[in-house]
């Protein structure tokens, strides 16, 4: 049962001036008529990670149509609406208390432009029960205690950001309600492209150049997105209406155009197309089928038994490729890694950039094919499986090229960049292709890659069946205990480039599709979960990956992190994702 806010603010005044270790005293919930106030973790000290409280109504007191919340697009898309007001909200009374250290601070997670699924604001899809979480640093002068300016947080700031952002009667309705209907258009559309023979739709009017390289808003006074006449197809979407845009059709599809025309514009859209987008930024109706994949080189990343003979074989060394390992993959190898990860991982479209590969992986010319007889060179570059990876394994691609025209031998549909506005060129190259030389393309088809491979439990991380772990940085100091063992393994994220377990860094740096760091932090999460419970030398990656989703589908995140509370800042990252983190942990014993 909560106590109730009156016997909060009297063990605070009772505990003023007092050594900070006694604010541990206020640890449980508190009850503020309508809401309850939990104190799930109280820092160490005021220069420590800040204290995390969560905010709990009730379904019926929030108010909410069910219709907002009872569906999965919806729901996701209110926690991240209110997510942002009440952020907003925080944000003014910021450091409004004064002490040392982090004391005043409140800080409620902080999204960009994706909307995702994140721990900061949930809300129950059968009751409507709202939790929203924050940090908060619980002031002190020095190390001594001073109650009063946490009671300033607690009594007057926090209500006034509850009270004017969590109650459905208090916010605008119509505003609202707009959300809602945009999250309804984007799922339309999404469920849609497979009906349609689509991989991809960009509107007519979206903005995809962004602010800056370090700014993800939309450029202001950019050239809108225009579809070429030959592409374009008209929806008639639930709420907006009728939409026009390109749709990108299933097959190999081949953007090109000269430097600074907006091919890698168009393409950085497609890839974060697998996410939504709030309203005002630009790319709203930039839809990609949502198990999309980046594809790029990676020099130096470590390669664990995956099956890339597909692409490489014969090596001068003798060494495997249908179970190829290294610590250190070259451009081509880990290309090829990639590519076969994310098959492996149920793409259906691949989405590369010739700017990020490597140049022996995607083409060799015919010269060179004459030249260098294919008994001499382990490669079989991507232009060479490119048609069969669609005809028989179904995974289309979109393929940003600038300097080599032989990829319009094998294209679909060939689109040119000019002034960030697509033409279709389709016909025009293809006849002029036809006046060189075909590439020969290998006589026998490839054998499917195995995809047999079983991680077992690692000597680092989790390291035995069912031990626990912590994490750190950001709200993440978390016990393990709930896991019944002393072994702790701490999980630091490092923006959106890595995330470690003890020692052991994940370099995340290309995987680009990581939109927040908050989902790297869930990365690190559920690869030190995965390790701990699920690896166990006899189920296959896939296996591993599909039983960890289903468990955070039918338990929550909480099921898989350990402790006593859920931190705020954790974000839901794809199952491509939770494939490219795995597979690029150093420590994975396969």
């Amino acid at each position: 049962m909560a106590k109730t806010a009156t016997e909060l603010q009297t063990l605070l005044r009772n505990i003023d001036h007092r050594g900070y270790p006694a604010y541990k005293d206020t640890k449980g919930s508190y009850s503020f008529g309508r809401y309850i106030l939990s104190i799930d973790h109280v820092q160490g000290d005021p220069f420590a990670s800040p204290s995390k409280v969560s905010i709990h109504i009730a379904g019926k007191e929030a108010g909410f149509p069910a219709e907002y919340y009872g569906k999965k697009e919806r729901r996701i898309a209110l926690q991240d609406y209110l997510l942002r007001l009440f952020r907003k909200e925080v944000d003014k009374y910021n450091f409004k208390a004064k002490g040392s250290g982090k004391s005043g601070l409140m800080s409620a997670s902080r999204p960009g432009q994706e909307v995702l699924e994140r721990t900061a604001c949930e809300i129950d899809a059968a009751t409507g029960d709202l939790v929203v979480r924050l940090e908060v640093g619980f002031p002190a002068n020095g190390r001594t205690i001073c109650s009063s300016e946490l009671i300033k947080i607690l009594f007057d700031f926090l209500p006034k950001c509850v009270q004017d952002v969590l109650f459905y009667k208090r916010l605008n309705s119509r505003e609202v309600e707009e959300t809602m209907f945009l999250a309804d258009d984007r799922k339309y559309i999404r469920d849609g492209l497979e009906e349609w023979g689509l991989v991809a739709f960009v509107a007519n009017g979206s903005v995809l150049p962004r602010e800056s390289g370090v700014s993800d808003k939309p450029m202001k006074d950019s050239v809108t997105f225009t579809s070429p006449e030959s592409m374009e197809i008209e929806l008639q979407l639930p709420h907006k209406g009728a939409v026009k845009g390109m749709g990108i059709r299933k097959g190999i599809t081949l953007i090109v155009g000269g430097g600074y025309h907006g091919k890698s514009t168009l393409l950085k859209a497609l890839e974060l197309g697998v996410y939504d987008h709030i309203a005002g930024d630009g790319r709203e109706y930039v839809i990609t089928a949502p198990d999309a994949v980046k594809i790029r080189a990676e020099d130096g990343r470590c390669v664990k038994k995956d099956d890339i003979s597909m692409f490489v074989n014969n090596l001068p060394n003798g060494k495997q490729t249908s179970n190829f390992y290294t610590e250190d993959a070259s451009g081509s190898t880990s290309q090829a890694a990639n590519v076969i990860e994310a098959m492996e991982s149920g793409s259906s479209l691949l989405l590369i950039d010739e700017d990020t590969c490597a140049t022996n992986f995607m083409v060799r010319d015919e010269l060179m094919q004459r030249v260098v007889h294919r008994d001499k060179e382990p490669i079989t570059p991507f232009i060479e499986r490119a048609r069969y990876l669609y005809e028989k394994r179904g995974i289309s691609c979109v393929i940003v090229a600038g300097s080599s025209g032989a990829y319009f031998h094998i294209a679909d549909q060939i689109v040119q960049m000019d002034n960030y506005v697509p033409q279709e060129i389709t016909a025009l190259a293809k006849n002029e292709a036809a006046k060189y030389p075909v590439l020969l393309l290998p006589d026998k088809e490839p054998s499917g890659p195995d995809y047999r491979r079983a991680p077992g439990a690692s000597s680092g991380g989790g390291r035995q069946h069912g031990q626990g772990y912590r994490g750190g940085r950001g709200g993440s100091d978390r016990s393990g205990g709930d896991h019944g063992s002393d072994s702790r393994v701490k999980i630091k994220g490092m923006g959106k480039e890595a995330v470690s377990l003890n020692k052991e860094t994940v370099d995340l740096r290309y995987v680009e599709q990581i939109a927040d760091s908050e989902q790297v932090m869930t990365l690190g999460y559920l690869l030190a979960y995965a390790e701990s419970n699920l690896f166990n030398g006899r189920d296959t990656m896939q296996k591993v990956v599909e039983t960890l989703i289903d468990i955070i589908q039918k338990k929550g995140l909480t099921s898989v992190v350990p402790g006593s509370y859920l931190p705020s800042g954790l974000a839901l990252p794809r199952r491509q994702e939770i494939f490219a983190c795995f597979n690029r942990y150093r420590n994975l014993k396969l």
